[in-house]
């Protein structure tokens, strides 16, 4: 049977995750609010994407008409499976950071989660800067 000392650093330990989960998810919500306000001409997802091709294909009005309904179809599905996904995923990543840092000094913890945070926003940057494609 745990001892008090036991379930009371359990429960730490659980609150700590939970407020870094929604810190992590927080902070994503509010940057991707900001870079949105940022570039308000910037087409999102879809639209973006059929910019691009049309830009870079010189698409035919028949042929956009035609593959933004396939865009917009696959869209759709791909958004919902990773809506579903996403939380697991979140959860891996969650738990790994706490993995890493459980090895480091505070100073070392501070340095890695600068480290995480900028190289999250730079993946997230150029997933914006490809339309959804990672480089």
């Amino acid at each position: 049977m745990p001892t008090r000392s036991t379930a009371w650093a359990a429960a730490l330990l659980a609150a700590t995750f939970a407020a870094g989960v929604a810190v992590g998810v927080g902070s994503r919500a509010l940057w991707i609010r900001y870079a949105s306000a940022a570039a308000p001409g910037r087409g999102r997802g879809v639209d973006r994407l059929m910019s691009e091709l049309d830009r870079d294909l010189r698409l035919t009005p028949v042929q956009h008409d035609s593959v933004h309904t396939i865009l917009l179809r696959h869209y759709t599905r791909i958004s919902e499976s990773w809506e579903r996904v996403r939380p697991r995923f979140d959860t891996l990543r969650a738990a790994m950071d706490s993995d890493v840092s459980r090895q480091l000094t505070p100073d070392q913890q501070a340095i890695y989660r600068d480290l995480i945070a900028r190289h999250r926003h730079q993946r997230e940057r150029a997933k914006s800067d490809s339309g959804g494609r990672t480089k």
